[in-house]
């Protein structure tokens, strides 16, 4: 009898573990469940942001694919759970809690990108939509197994940071490949699009993440911007090479 008790505490003491492991981290802050669509905006309101723009109803909704009615809506809903900052005609801010929970949901996603890449070997031009499927329903307990998995990673597969577990964010070094000085040898770190048309054209080209471009010649007036990549010659519209971001070869 003794036995049976003690291991009815131990499967009660793991079940409680695992419950534990199962929750979201920024569930102790929020009284009620978020949905997917809440997690969204949230993390379109983060990324926005992060890029230094003023995250407006039209650019949000624009950002995010909804009309701008039910971004209003929306936001309005994300306010009264004071997750956001909104006022009419102003730019929506987050706040600390919903900060919070965009960085554990981007955290998600970008971990699921490199996964997805790395492991199972699924183009860098596909895992977006994936991971967009994905990011919402993964527990605790996976992402700290994915993450363990892959050696602890800071960025995904296009040079995006990883927040940490603890929803710090490190700075991404780089500068625009169409703002560099032309003969001069460049190590690609970042993509700032997840356009798949976009990813699919540049990994045709072999620009994947740490690859060397050497840039050859920059024409004037927003012109095309010619490289070299593993010894071959590629011509690139500026607008295309505004999105690469590179540290020069020799930068460790």
């Amino acid at each position: 009898m003794g036995s049976a008790c003690h291991t009815k505490g131990l499967d009660n003491n793991w079940l409680r573990t695992y419950n534990l492991a199962m929750t979201k981290n920024y569930s102790s802050e929020i009284s009620n469940p978020l949905s997917s669509n809440h997690e969204d905006y949230l993390k379109a309101i983060y990324i926005l942001e992060s890029r230094g723009e003023q995250v407006t109803n039209s650019v949000l909704s624009e950002y995010i694919g909804f009309t701008p009615a039910s971004a209003t809506n929306m936001v309005k809903k994300l306010a009264q759970m004071d997750l956001v900052i909104y006022r009419p005609h102003q730019a929506v801010a987050l706040t600390p809690t919903g900060r919070r929970v965009a960085l554990e949901i981007l955290r998600h996603h970008r971990l699921l990108e490199l996964f997805l890449h790395k492991t199972l070997d699924i183009p860098w031009d596909s895992v977006h939509e994936e991971a967009e499927r994905l990011e919402h329903v993964i527990s605790e307990a996976l992402e700290d197994a994915i993450a363990a998995s892959l050696g602890y990673p800071k960025v995904d597969p296009h040079g995006d940071p990883i927040p940490s577990k603890n929803g710090e964010v490190s700075h991404t070094p780089g500068h625009p490949l169409s703002q560099s000085e032309a003969g001069r040898a460049y190590r690609l770190v970042r993509v700032l699009s997840q356009e798949k048309e976009r990813l699919a054209y540049l990994g045709e080209l072999g620009l994947h993440l740490n690859v060397e471009v050497f840039l050859r010649e920059q024409a004037p007036f927003d012109g095309p911007v010619l490289v070299e990549v593993a010894g071959e010659e590629h011509a690139l519209a500026a607008d295309m090479a505004a999105l690469l971001q590179v540290v020069p070869a020799s930068a460790e």
